[in-house]
């Protein structure tokens, strides 16, 4: 049923139909605009952790956007955007879903079909604001994401604005009154304001502050986390220094807790430094993260992040989606290359320990990251992808066991 009525919605793309107009010259649609993606996937995943078998997953995206003004009305538009993910023959995953594999090492994609975007848009000047269901990327998606490396991104539905009017000022607002994940399930209840600032003083320095308000039905969080970042690029001894320094804290929810069920009591810390050089191609970066955690009797609780884009960070094996109790320190190093032509290459290493001990111990393991980008040639949109990741476990509980995953994927965007 829902691939007939995305079909159907979309339809006008598809087919080229012309705008709705009245005898007036009134028009219901104009200057109509299309995107859309084509992206396949192979995963394979080796979690010595689970007595099951290796996953194999063959799983490929096709997603169809339009947007388009209303009623001739200058800043007045709508977006949709329709995603499915299928599977293709030979795949045998646990998709976390009712018609899992539960034999089998997990891959988060299910198959399914929704609507990813869906809002009314209107721009007044240098304020715009939008009604509906959002992807929404809010700085480098620690906190708020889309989650965009599994194959059905994350969408919140929510009310927003946003305003560019004091030069190299943008301030953000939104209420989440639901959100929809990953995974194959009804979306879920929010009661969450976002509020995120941001200046660029110049190439050297922007700072943002922010301020996230959750309270999220699925995750069963609920607290505040404020914060402040500082990032830039600077010139040094002929190479670009790109760099962030950045502060947030977890305090007690703002907001009645009811939708969660939980006590809305936290307090945890959270900051990361990291720095990349880059110079004729070649990149060197180091980072350290720290997110605090808890012995369970000390009143404090673990740093999280529940709408981030877990895959960009501590590591793309993904042992982190969920912070340890005790917390976590990754300290990392990465290489990388890039150049016209011939892609870019990128070789991390991270080595992971709690904040606290968990049971006397503290040694979260290491994991080494590669992965190989590039544009096929003669094709406009079409790139190719190739990533590894290899996990060497630590000392502590559930961290012990090694994890290996490999990914080959196309992807075509028009």
């Amino acid at each position: 049923m829902k691939r007939l009525v995305l079909s159907a919605i979309l339809a006008p793309v598809l087919f080229g139909v012309a705008p709705l107009s009245a005898d007036d010259g009134f028009s219901l649609f104009s200057n109509t605009k299309y995107n859309g993606e084509v992206r396949a996937r192979y995963e394979n995943v080796d979690d010595e952790n689970n007595a099951v078998q290796q996953a194999n997953a063959y799983t490929v995206r096709a997603m169809l956007g339009l947007e388009t003004t209303l009623f001739g009305v200058n800043g007045l538009s709508m977006k949709v955007d329709g995603t499915t993910v299928q599977t293709l023959g030979g795949t045998k995953y646990n998709d976390l879903s009712p018609t899992k594999f539960t034999n089998y090492d997990v891959v988060a994609d299910p198959e399914q079909t929704r609507f990813t975007q869906g809002y009314i848009q209107y721009k007044m000047g240098t304020t715009t604001l939008k009604a509906g269901r959002q992807i929404t990327n809010l700085d480098n998606q620690r906190f708020i994401g889309s989650v965009d490396w599994r194959q059905m991104p994350q969408s919140l539905d929510a009310l927003s604005v946003t305003n560019t009017s004091i030069a190299g000022l943008n301030l953000y607002g939104a209420y989440v009154y639901s959100y929809a994940t990953v995974f194959n399930e009804p979306t879920q209840e929010s009661e969450s304001v976002l509020l995120n600032a941001t200046y660029k003083v110049n190439d050297m320095l922007k700072v943002t502050a922010y301020d996230y308000m959750l309270s999220l039905e699925k995750a069963q969080f609920a607290a505040d986390t404020y914060g402040v970042a500082l990032s830039g690029d600077v010139s040094a001894v002929g190479a670009k220094i790109a760099y962030r320094a950045e502060y947030a804290k977890q305090t007690d929810s703002t907001f009645d807790t009811t939708i969660t069920n939980i006590e809305g009591k936290n307090d945890a810390a959270y900051y990361n430094l990291e720095a990349t050089a880059s110079m004729m191609g070649l990149s060197l970066g180091a980072g350290y993260e720290f997110l605090s955690g808890t012995t369970g009797s000390d009143g404090k609780t673990k740093f999280q992040t529940p709408l981030a884009t877990l895959h960009k960070f501590n590591g793309t094996a993904d042992k982190f989606l969920a912070t340890p109790t005790g917390g976590l320190v990754d300290t990392s190093v990465s290489l990388g290359y890039g150049a016209a032509g011939l892609g870019n290459a990128l070789v991390s290493y991270h080595d992971y320990e709690t904040d606290v001990a968990m049971s006397g111990k503290s040694d979260l393991g290491s994991e080494w990251d590669l992965q190989y980008a590039n544009a096929i040639p003669g094709v406009k949109g079409l790139n190719g992808l190739i990533k590894a990741a290899y996990y060497d476990g630590g000392d502590v509980a559930t961290y012990t066991k090694d994890v290996t995953k490999l990914w080959l994927q196309l992807g075509y965007k028009f």
